[in-house]
This record gives structure tokens, C-alpha cells and sequence, in this order.
């Protein structure tokens, strides 16, 4: 079986470039797992590796959807898989890099999607309800995912209810599947001290506005009906709703943005860590030693 590399860990963290210099030594490509780098025009809010970044290594799913169209991990898993088998073709290692976990477990785990009940009048009596009436139905007919989902997470939390209401509870699908991998992949993270990575990460959200995020939402979200878009969700951009309403200042924005993407990286890794079997590394080198020693089957 052809291995595959998997590079995970926080935002900030510094996979991106990990995975470029990764990819120069054992002949790589990199598919990137990330929801929000797959839309086109949202490169500094999603901090999207540039041409001169990518230092000549093909990327794959990187500016692959308009911004008006939603993207799910159902569509990923699709397309990471294509693009799995393409570099394979090539004779290349694949090596998939981002911080969306699930995205990542979706591609490489045996996970199946069945489709939730599009019943019209299920779905407007679920939608009408407020975050806490989702949490409190979720808690009777499905306690696992609501305990799991965070009470914020609207979208998440009304797709488990419908599908609690189909028959069949997301918990009870999760566990009818084995989640074994489907390849023979070798998860390497980067694990960064948090005072470090939390110095890292508000320095870099502050080279975002020095960059031009401001104008950059402005051009893609200044309309209102933008703002239920997908891509308007993530962090980064879902923070300006705010000042464009005349309720909160730049400054407040940014420091928003610099809270959530802090709360997320600990999610991130929470999530890393009891998600998936993970070789944690403190230093670039010793993760690409590591990885190098799995695909070419000896110590180096």
C-alpha cells in the first residue's frame, strides 16, 4: 500500500511550510485540509500559502470554490480522494496539510455520509428553533453529540437534530463505522509550547491587517447578503460582521479574531489528540526525520 503523510496541528503552528519542505525531499505533493483555503479570493484571512511559498510543490484543493457556494467535508472527502490517487499515479508521496481534522479523518478513515431527511417542513421546524431549544432536544434524542458540539455551533447542532428526527442519530452512524484508516498514513503534528503559539498567532493576525484584510472582507462581504454565506463562517471574517454594522471598531475586530483563533487552536489540538493516532514533534526537523523514516521504511 502507498504511504501517505499527514501533517496536523494548530493554526499557526507552521504546518504549511512543514509540508513544502517535507514535499522537496521525498518527492511530494500537498493537498491541503482546510474548509476555508478552498475558496477563491479569501487568501489573507485564511493566511493561504502563496506561489512563492509553495517553492514550486503542486498544490491541490487550494482555491477550488467560489465564495457563494457552500463546501462540506462530504465534498472534500470526495476530492481529496481523487486527488490522493493522482499523486499516487504520478509515482509521488501524497501529503495532506491543514487543521481541519474531521476533513482530514474523513479522507484517509473509512467514514460514510448518509443523507439526513430534506423533509421541507422537518427542516423549517428545526431551523425556527434557538441554539439552547437545539441543545435541549439534541440532549434527549442524541446526549453524545450534544455533549460533543459546541452550544454556538448553529449549524452543526441543527444537522444532528435532523438527522436524531430521520431515524437514525449521528452517535448511532459514528459507531456503526469501524474509523480504521484507509490508507497506510503516518499522522505527524506539530506540537508548539502555548505561550509560544499564542505570541505566534496574535503577531500573525496583526500582519493580516497590516496585509490588507480589512480591504479584502470589505471587497468580498461588505454586502449583508454575504454574511450566510459558508465562507463568511470562518474566523477571520465572520468578525467583521460587527463593524460593518457600526457596533464595533478595527481594534475590536482584530482582537476577536485573535481570541477565537486562540480558542481554536486548543480546539484543534484537543481534538488531534484524541482523534487520531499522532507523533508529536517540538521541532521541524525531527517531524521530517520522522516522516522520512516511515515512507522510506529505515532510520536515516
Amino acid at each position: 500500500m502507498d504511504k501517505i503523510i499527514a501533517i496536523v496541528g494548530p493554526t499557526g503552528s507552521g504546518k504549511s511550510e512543514t509540508a513544502v519542505q517535507l514535499a522537496k525531499e521525498v518527492n511530494g505533493e500537498i493537498i491541503s485540509c482546510d474548509s476555508m483555503q478552498v475558496y477563491k479570493h479569501m487568501d489573507i484571512g485564511t493566511a493561504k500559502i502563496t506561489q512563492e511559498q509553495m517553492q514550486g510543490i503542486v498544490h491541490y484543493l487550494i482555491d477550488v470554490q467560489d465564495i457563494d457556494q457552500p463546501y462540506n467535508v462530504s465534498i472534500f472527502q470526495t476530492k481529496c480522494r481523487e486527488a490522493i490517487k493522482e499523486i499516487q499515479a504520478k509515482g509521488k508521496v501524497p501529503i495532506l496539510c491543514g487543521g481541519t481534522g474531521l476533513y482530514q479523518k474523513a479522507a484517509l478513515y473509512d467514514y460514510t455520509f448518509q443523507e439526513e431527511s430534506q423533509d421541507p417542513a422537518l427542516v423549517k421546524k428545526v431551523e425556527a428553533m434557538s441554539n439552547d431549544q437545539l441543545v435541549e432536544h439534541l440532549k434527549q434524542m442524541d446526549p453524545q453529540s450534544a455533549q460533543n458540539i459546541h452550544p454556538n455551533n448553529r449549524k452543526r447542532l441543527i444537522r444532528a437534530l435532523i438527522m436524531a428526527y430521520s431515524g437514525k442519530t449521528k452517535t448511532q452512524r459514528e459507531q456503526e463505522q469501524q474509523h480504521q484508516p484507509l490508507f497506510d498514513v503516518y499522522f505527524a503534528g506539530i506540537d508548539c509550547d502555548r505561550d509560544v503559539l499564542k505570541e505566534k498567532i496574535d503577531k500573525r493576525v496583526e500582519q493580516m491587517f497590516d496585509q490588507g484584510l480589512v480591504q479584502e472582507v470589505e471587497s468580498l462581504f461588505k454586502d449583508p447578503q454575504t454574511w450566510n454565506y459558508n465562507s463568511f463562517q470562518g474566523i477571520g471574517y465572520k468578525e467583521f460582521r460587527p463593524y460593518f454594522e457600526g457596533q464595533q471598531t478595527l481594534d475590536q475586530v482584530k482582537e476577536a479574531i485573535q481570541t477565537h483563533s486562540r480558542q481554536y487552536a486548543k480546539r484543534q489540538m484537543t481534538w488531534f489528540k484524541h482523534q487520531m493516532d499522532v507523533h508529536w514533534f517540538s521541532k521541524r526537523h525531527q517531524l521530517i526525520l520522522s516522516a522520512k523514516e516511515f515512507i522510506y521504511g529505515k532510520s536515516l
